[in-house]
């Protein structure tokens, strides 16, 4: 039987659980430190032809989120996310479990627009309400749209136009460069947004997400930020070996 309830029931891919078992045994050193998982950066960056960016590997898409956004943000910013967004709908709360409000809007197919972001700006003014600071898109969508070549410079023009992080949630993102509607390369989309991710679970890895950090100004101390909320794997290199 055939079960389209996600893209995450079976286990991995034949040839990840192959290199798992053949480097069973080997000894390395800890917490992404690993020859693995130094090689996988290394290789992300070749893929983005960019030597100015860092790589974090995290176990799960919601520490992903949860992660760099809670590391991106003061205490008073807030993050503008579509209604349909996972940070939004399906990660109890995590976001807001750190004190960051999340501003929905409706959007359109689970995409936010320029307009969208103008709005949620325009909404808040002064001091008595949340900063938005960080605006949260996934490519693909939660409904399965994808974002166009366009589409992403417009937003990410509209966030530089009112000094916005643009982040994107990237745990489809090999389904969305591999769908025949799709015009953006990664390095394309390393250069338009601030930060993002390439999703390793729902894309036939077991576990683990590339966190790419784009913006130098985001990058500080992010390695503390990760073990803070108990993502630091011991055995990083279970992460660095998939990728």
């Amino acid at each position: 039987m055939y079960r389209f309830t996600n893209d995450y029931s079976e286990g991995a891919h034949p040839q990840i659980l192959k290199a798992l078992v053949e480097t069973n045994l080997e000894q390395t050193i800890g917490y992404g430190e690993d020859k693995f998982s130094l090689e996988a950066a290394d290789l992300i960056k070749k893929k983005l032809g960019r030597e100015d960016v860092d790589i974090h590997l995290i176990p799960g898409g919601t520490q992903t989120n949860l992660i760099a956004i809670s590391a991106f943000l003061r205490p008073h910013e807030a993050v503008i996310a579509p209604l349909t967004g996972h940070v939004e709908v399906h990660e109890t709360g995590a976001i807001e479990a750190t004190g960051h409000k999340i501003i929905t809007m409706v959007g359109t197919e689970g995409k936010l627009s320029p307009s969208d972001v103008k709005e949620a700006v325009g909404a808040h003014t002064d001091e008595h309400m949340v900063k938005p600071r960080l605006v949260y898109i996934s490519n693909a969508t939660e409904l399965g749209s994808i974002y166009t070549k366009a589409e992403l410079k417009a937003l990410s023009e509209v966030c530089r136009e009112h000094k916005l992080l643009l982040f994107m949630d990237g745990a489809r993102l090999g389904s969305a460069l591999t769908s025949s509607k799709n015009d953006l390369t990664l390095r394309e989309i390393s250069t338009l947004v601030d930060a993002f991710y390439i999703g390793g679970t729902k894309n036939g890895a077991l576990i683990g997400e590339a966190l790419v950090i784009c913006t130098d100004s985001l990058k500080e101390d992010f390695r503390f930020h990760i073990k803070q909320k108990g993502a630091l794997l011991a055995k990083g290199r279970l992460l660095g070996i998939q990728f």
